[in-house]
């Protein structure tokens, strides 16, 4: 009798002890509670008067903050992945060109994963990234005094739009009028890489007929006391032509007011079809509808 008493006392505690050893360990993450007071600030780099959607570098410093947030996700609206953002601070570079509005979103992260969301729109200005071997080329670093080549074929010439060469007129050197050889044009650059352009004309620019008007003069090809315009700043492009790599640099960009460069043609847009230290080559098309180019050399 007492063998069994034993017995199933040992038993009994055989499956008490299996009992707790299969017992799950419960874990507690205390009170799940959503991220209070979220705001959320952002400052564009280089907001001012002039500048009101920022200097054209596109980064941003976003700021979101909340009571018991553990970290921060948060979607810039470019289309790039979400980024975590555990200190809710963060400075963003936008990467396309032009003037964009971008809606910014945050997720606050509280306990538990539960989440506080906020919106923001803001309109960010991107200047277009010019490569430094041009940007270099074509201010020096500082600035850089142009001049027309007059001593190479081609320095004015004419053609079809469809093609990226002056087939149908490539002037030989020193054949040209005296007031389109004066032209010294000086390209600079600030500190944000914002490339500025002006020309001192000596008086006079050199214009096609079929744009004098354009101008305010009236008349055909001949020199006319065109406003230069003062120190311009100038907007950079990938080109809206049908070039390729083969024939252009693919990079263009437009003059504001008039867009009068060394000769008019009263276009105001010009492709760099090739860069160097010491030569620009460009193309335009003029009021004519024709493609138009020109050659400048370092001064």
């Amino acid at each position: 009798m007492t063998s069994k008493i034993k017995l199933i006392f040992t038993l009994v505690f055989l499956t008490g002890v299996f009992v707790s050893a299969c017992k799950k360990t419960e874990y507690k993450f205390g009170d799940l509670k959503a991220p209070a007071g979220l705001t959320l600030t952002t400052a564009i780099a280089g907001v001012d008067a002039t500048n009101p959607n920022g200097n054209g570098s596109g980064t941003v410093v976003v700021t979101a903050a909340a009571d018991k947030a553990l970290t921060y996700n948060i979607d810039f609206g470019d289309g790039r992945p979400t980024q975590v953002v555990p200190s809710g601070v963060i400075s963003y570079k936008y990467a396309n060109p032009g003037t964009f509005d971008y809606t910014i979103t945050v997720n606050a992260v509280g306990t538990g994963g539960i989440i506080s969301s906020i919106t923001k729109k803001i309109k960010v200005f991107v200047a277009f990234e010019i490569p430094v071997t041009m940007l270099q080329s074509l201010t020096n670093g500082s600035s850089k005094v142009w001049i027309t080549d007059k001593d190479a074929v081609g320095h004015f010439g004419v053609g079809p739009t469809d093609q990226f060469a002056p087939i149908w007129y490539a002037a030989p050197p020193n054949t040209r009028e005296a007031c389109a050889y004066d032209d010294e044009i000086t390209f600079s650059k600030d500190a944000n890489n914002n490339v500025f352009m002006s020309v001192n004309n000596k008086g006079e620019n050199f214009s096609i007929g079929a744009a004098s008007s354009f101008y305010g003069f009236g008349g055909g090809d001949a020199c006319y006391a065109i406003n230069t315009g003062g120190n311009k700043k100038l907007a950079f492009m990938d080109a809206t032509s049908a070039s390729t790599t083969a024939n252009s640099t693919r990079i263009q960009f437009t003059v504001p007011g008039n867009g009068i460069i060394n000769f008019g043609t009263g276009g105001t847009t010009y492709e760099i079809l090739a860069i160097t230290n010491t030569s620009i080559s460009l193309r335009n098309i003029g009021a004519d509808g024709n493609a138009w180019y020109q050659k400048l050399k370092n001064k």
